[in-house]
């Protein structure tokens, strides 16, 4: 119905890639065809991946999976990017020290295009549907975006991707239903993987 229907957004992190990041390990491809069964007969109709080769091939594993009728396609705007850049002013005083220090690494080619990705991403998956028909539609991308997603989805200052972190192939769900605050149902879940390919990417102090 209109004005009530919701988009559901499934985001996961690229599988496992080689040191060299050219594709995927072959953990990595045994996390990819994990969450594409994970994902199995629920009603996701496209799958959208950054141009980067560890997310193509994470996408097309999964997509192979969900059948036929699933579209796979690169865009650009969920490739692997800073998503914004705070003023020292807007990090909390404890850590902005150690943030401002980790966003240094990145260049001016990187903070002009990085937030611009950003908001497109932004204005194309999260929200209502505009057509007023409930979606369900797979993000394949990077720990930056997801961060991004996340925090914007709970309406924390965007900085708040800087302390996010997901595991490769884990699986992040967010509902956005008009009239009703957004809703992450799921955040890094990684039921669908043996504990041997849980926690692949993610910090090894943050492992549990």
């Amino acid at each position: 119905m209109t004005g009530t229907a919701s988009r559901y957004l499934y985001l996961t992190r690229h599988a496992e890639a080689l040191p060299d990041e050219s594709g995927l390990t072959e953990n990595g491809f045994r996390q990819a065809e994990l969450l594409g069964e994970r994902l199995k007969g629920t009603p996701i109709t496209a799958v959208h991946h950054g141009p980067l080769t560890r997310a193509a091939q994470t996408a097309a594993l999964v997509g192979e999976r969900l059948g036929g009728a699933v579209t796979v396609e690169a865009n650009e705007s969920v490739g692997d990017y800073p998503p914004c850049f705070p003023a020292d002013s807007e990090l909390p005083p404890d850590s902005a020290y150690f943030l401002s220090r980790f966003l240094d690494r990145f260049g001016p080619e990187d903070r002009a295009w990085g937030p611009q990705l950003a908001r497109e991403a932004l204005a194309r998956f999260t929200g209502p549907p505009a057509a007023g028909k409930e979606t369900h539609e797979l993000v394949v991308t990077h720990n930056f975006l997801i961060g991004r997603l996340v925090s914007a989805a709970l309406d924390a200052p965007p900085w708040r991707w800087l302390s996010l972190n997901h595991a490769n192939a884990a699986l992040t769900v967010i509902r956005y239903t008009p009239g009703r605050p957004h809703s992450v149902l799921l955040y890094n879940d990684m039921r669908h993987l043996p504990e041997e390919l849980r926690w692949t990417g993610f910090p090894a102090e943050l492992h549990f």
